[in-house]
């Protein structure tokens, strides 16, 4: 009879926290199976054993580096976020308790260590000469489309170039980015009042919309040394303009596997959230298919963004209960971020496409922190390939 283990036991037999074991599964390394009567995986135990013995003899430098780059230990030092114990803390603070309670300038600033008042002066930023042209150009597009380019051609280099060593100037630069992106986002002109107020003029959304909205971008800010975020590392670590690694970082964002996700779930949920749900997940999952914006790797036990989201939204929706439910029963995980911004657009009849700008100009705060932080360290981004073609 097979042996099974919990995942405590498990990350405990191998020596590692459960954020690992998981990283290791996601690998393929381990396979995580449903458990009886819970929604908690479980582990054959001769398959911890055997990749205990694997670890202990130890691999090729070449091997350790490709499971490093998929989603494995840290392979950059930062002082900016924290994903421990199934929590998210920004600068050491629980973000949740920040998102509950701060303004969007006031965790932007946070994250830059900057002084508030210099990262977000009373000034209105000065609106690019093109911006508007811009905008009429791209109204009607989807935001995945429309916000890469707009904010390509729009943003100016020069405030937030390497050379600009005022901490005031920067500070200043660094908040004139954020409200610019959110110019192009709104299709309005760049303004010194609080983003989330932007938003609601903008939307035409009440006070306890925009509140969500100024939830959903805190709660976005930060995740670590995920794909775009690493991309703005990369893009400022060559000396680039802060402006140009926020480009980089938005590039990365527009891909299916990260903020384009938001676009799998829409889909998933004009075609299964009406009726007969349960069967049409199943159905779904017969045919090989997965279910979008449901588990996350560092969250083994639900991730908490879009638990926070959630419990605000759901309440008000029987229908959308009845769908996490089924999927979650289903598949044994609970909905991520990309699920709950797809939530928020619908809960505030946004336009479509909503949920990809509340993620791209949330993570921007985090972009011009990681693009700050590696700045400081004036070394180059440059790992070595490992070629496996023909030999000349």
């Amino acid at each position: 009879m097979a042996t099974y283990l919990t995942s405590e036991q498990a990350a405990l037999h191998l020596g590692v926290s459960r954020q690992t074991l998981y990283a290791y599964v996601s690998r393929g390394l381990l396979r995580a199976l449903p458990a009886e009567n819970s929604r908690e995986s479980r582990y054959l135990a001769k398959e911890v054993e055997r990749l205990a013995r694997q670890r202990s003899r130890g691999r090729k430098p070449k091997e350790i580096a490709k499971a490093t780059l998929s989603w494995g230990l840290p392979i950059l030092e930062s002082a900016i976020t924290l994903i421990e114990d199934g929590q998210l803390f920004y600068r050491g603070r629980n973000v949740i308790a920040l998102a509950n309670a701060n303004t969007v300038e006031t965790v932007a600033a946070l994250l830059w260590q900057y002084p508030l008042h210099a990262a977000f002066g009373n000034a209105t930023p000065p609106a690019p000469a093109a911006l508007a042209t811009l905008q009429a150009s791209y109204a009607g597009r989807r935001y995945e489309e429309a916000l890469l380019p707009l904010f390509s051609i729009a943003g100016d280099d020069a405030p937030t170039a390497a050379w600009q060593k005022s901490p005031e100037r920067l500070a200043e630069g660094c908040g004139t980015l954020v409200r610019l992106l959110t110019a192009c986002v709104l299709g309005t002109a760049p303004s010194a009042a609080p983003i989330h107020e932007q938003c609601a003029q903008a939307w035409k959304l009440d006070h306890a919309g925009a509140d969500l909205v100024r939830m959903a971008l805190i709660l976005c800010a930060d995740h670590e040394l995920n794909a775009s975020s690493f991309t703005t590392r990369c893009v400022a670590s060559t000396g680039a303009s802060l402006h140009a690694a926020l480009v980089g970082g938005l590039a990365a964002l527009t891909g299916a596997r990260h903020g384009g996700a938001t676009a799998r779930v829409e889909a998933l949920w004009d075609e299964v959230a009406q009726s007969e749900i349960a069967l049409k997940l199943q159905q779904r999952l017969s045919r090989g298919e997965d279910l979008p914006g449901f588990g996350h790797h560092l969250y083994p036990d639900g991730d908490v963004r879009a638990g926070a989201l959630l419990t605000r939204i759901l309440p008000a929706h029987a229908q959308w209960q009845i769908f996490v439910d089924a999927a979650s029963s289903l598949v044994g995980r609970d909905p991520s971020l990309d699920f709950a911004l797809v939530a928020v657009r619908r809960h505030l009849q946004l336009p479509v496409g909503a949920a990809f700008a509340l993620f791209a100009l949330g993570r921007s705060m985090g972009w011009i922190a990681h693009a700050l932080e590696q700045r400081e360290h004036s070394s180059l981004i440059r790992p070595r390939a490992a070629y496996i073609g023909l030999r000349p």
